[in-house]
């Protein structure tokens, strides 16, 4: 008979820590607060009139998608990748509120060269080719 241990439903050990991202599917693991590094496509830009100069940024991976806040601050802190980011890779903190999740943005990275690493296909293991 083989015995297998039973787990908690999550563990803190249980999610990537930065500098490792976290997939868009897993964001539901971490908890509240928790400091995460996820990446991807940005799909949506949006800075409202009436968010004091809050942006609200969508970015899509291929598990799904994430929310990331951007403060004033961090955006003047980071604004060239803010504005013209095609892939980004942000570090921050977790905060879900009324079944919503957020990143809520501490450190932004462009990342855009990887997309064309990947076009050429650079990226691929030499079986894939």
């Amino acid at each position: 008979m083989l015995v297998v241990p039973v787990r908690s439903a999550v563990s803190n050990r249980d999610w990537p820590r930065p500098p490792a991202c976290l997939p868009a599917n897993r964001l539901d693991d971490p908890p509240d607060h928790a400091r995460v590094t996820v990446a991807g496509l940005v799909i949506l830009r949006q800075r409202p009139g009436t968010a004091k100069g809050v942006i609200f940024l969508t970015l899509e991976d291929e598990t799904g998608i994430v929310n990331v806040v951007v403060w004033r601050a961090m955006y003047e802190q980071f604004r060239r990748a803010v504005i013209s980011g095609r892939l980004l890779r942000i570090t921050g903190r977790m905060q879900r509120a009324h079944s919503v999740t957020h990143v809520i943005a501490e450190e932004i990275e462009d990342i855009s060269a990887m997309l064309d690493v990947l076009v050429r296909g650079e990226g691929q293991s030499p079986q894939s080719k």
